[in-house]
C-alpha cells in the first residue's frame, strides 16, 4: 500500500513538474513575441519619440535618429513575384531610409497618423504618380525620384537657390544590365520601358553643388533636408542619399552606411566626407513639402 501511495505521489509530482515547465515554456514564447519588434511598433515606437509641434524637418532628424544603428541591408524592395509596396523597418538601406524617413515624419505631421496612413504616404513617395504598376512604376533613378516626386509637390529642390551649377546625366545602367535586375531577367518586355524613363532623365538639366563648392555653400542647407550625392559613375546618377544634419555648427550627413553597415551620423562633415569619395560629383538639396 506504502509502495502504491509512493508511486502515486511521485507520478503526480512529474505531472505537475510537466505542467509548471509547459506553463513556462509558454509564457517565455509569448513574452519573446511580445518584446520581438514588428514594422508597425517600429513606426510606432519613432512616432512616439516626436513632438507634433515640430516643424516637418526638425520631424524628420527625429524620425532618422529613430533608426540610428538599424542594420544596413541592401535589395530589401526586391524579390517579390509581383510589385508591391515593400516595408521594412528592421533593415535600411541609404534609399529605404529617406523614403521610411520621410513618410513617417509626414504622416506624423497629418491628420491621420496611423500606419496605414504611412503606407499610403510611402507608397506616393516611392511610386511614379504615386500608383503602383508594376516593377518600371518605382522610381528607381534617384533623379526621376526627385522629378516626380517635386511635381507630386512631396518635395520641392531647393539647389536653384543656393548653386547656379547645372549638371546632365546619362543613366542607363539598368537597360544595359538587365541580367543584375531579377525583374527585367523575369519580364524582358520591362527594359525598352526602363529604356525610355532613363532617355527622360537624360533629357533634364539639374542644379547641383559641387563637391568643392559645399562648405561655402553650406548656410544654405537645413537640418532635415534631403541628400542626394551625384556620381560620374558609368550609367548612374545619384549614387547616395542621406538628410542633413547640422551638429556644433558643422554640416553632417544621417544616412544608411554600406561601409558602417548600420545607419549613422557621419563622424565627418558633409564636405569631408564628399572629399573622400572620388566618384563623388556633388549634391542635390531637396526641402520636404
Amino acid at each position: 500500500m506504502a509502495d502504491r501511495e509512493g508511486f502515486l505521489q511521485n507520478k503526480t509530482m512529474k505531472i505537475v513538474k510537466s505542467y509548471i515547465l509547459s506553463l513556462f515554456l509558454l509564457i517565455s514564447v509569448a513574452a519573446a513575441s511580445q518584446s520581438k519588434p514588428t514594422h508597425k511598433s517600429i513606426f510606432e515606437k519613432c512616432k512616439r519619440s516626436v513632438g507634433r509641434n515640430l516643424s516637418l524637418n526638425e520631424t524628420i532628424v527625429r524620425v532618422g535618429k529613430c533608426f540610428l544603428d538599424t542594420p544596413y541591408v541592401a535589395y530589401t524592395l526586391e524579390g517579390y513575384s509581383e510589385e508591391q509596396l515593400g516595408i521594412n523597418l528592421k533593415q535600411l538601406d541609404c534609399t529605404t531610409f529617406l523614403e521610411n524617413s520621410l513618410a513617417i515624419a509626414k504622416t506624423i505631421k497629418s491628420k491621420r497618423s496611423t500606419f496605414e496612413q504611412y503606407k499610403t504616404i510611402l507608397t506616393r513617395i516611392r511610386y511614379r504618380g504615386g500608383v503602383i504598376n508594376r516593377y518600371p512604376s518605382r522610381l528607381h533613378y534617384f533623379s526621376d525620384w526627385i522629378t516626380d516626386n517635386s511635381r507630386k509637390e512631396i518635395v520641392v529642390d531647393v539647389t536653384p537657390q543656393i548653386s547656379s551649377d547645372t549638371i546632365r546625366f546619362n543613366v542607363g545602367f539598368m537597360s544595359q544590365n538587365p541580367d543584375k535586375y531579377r525583374a527585367l531577367t523575369a519580364i524582358p518586355e520591362f527594359i525598352p520601358v526602363i529604356a525610355a524613363q532613363e532617355k527622360s532623365i537624360n533629357e533634364r538639366l539639374y542644379h547641383y553643388i559641387p563637391k568643392n563648392n559645399i562648405d561655402s555653400l553650406a548656410t544654405g542647407i537645413q537640418s532635415g533636408d534631403l541628400i542626394a550625392i551625384t556620381t560620374k559613375m558609368k550609367g548612374l546618377d545619384i549614387s547616395h542619399v542621406g538628410i542633413a544634419i547640422w551638429q556644433d555648427g558643422k554640416l553632417h550627413l544621417m544616412h544608411a552606411s554600406s561601409t558602417l553597415k548600420k545607419v549613422v551620423v557621419s563622424e565627418k562633415t558633409l564636405h569631408d566626407y564628399m572629399q573622400g569619395i572620388q566618384s563623388n560629383t556633388g549634391i542635390i538639396v531637396l526641402r520636404a513639402q
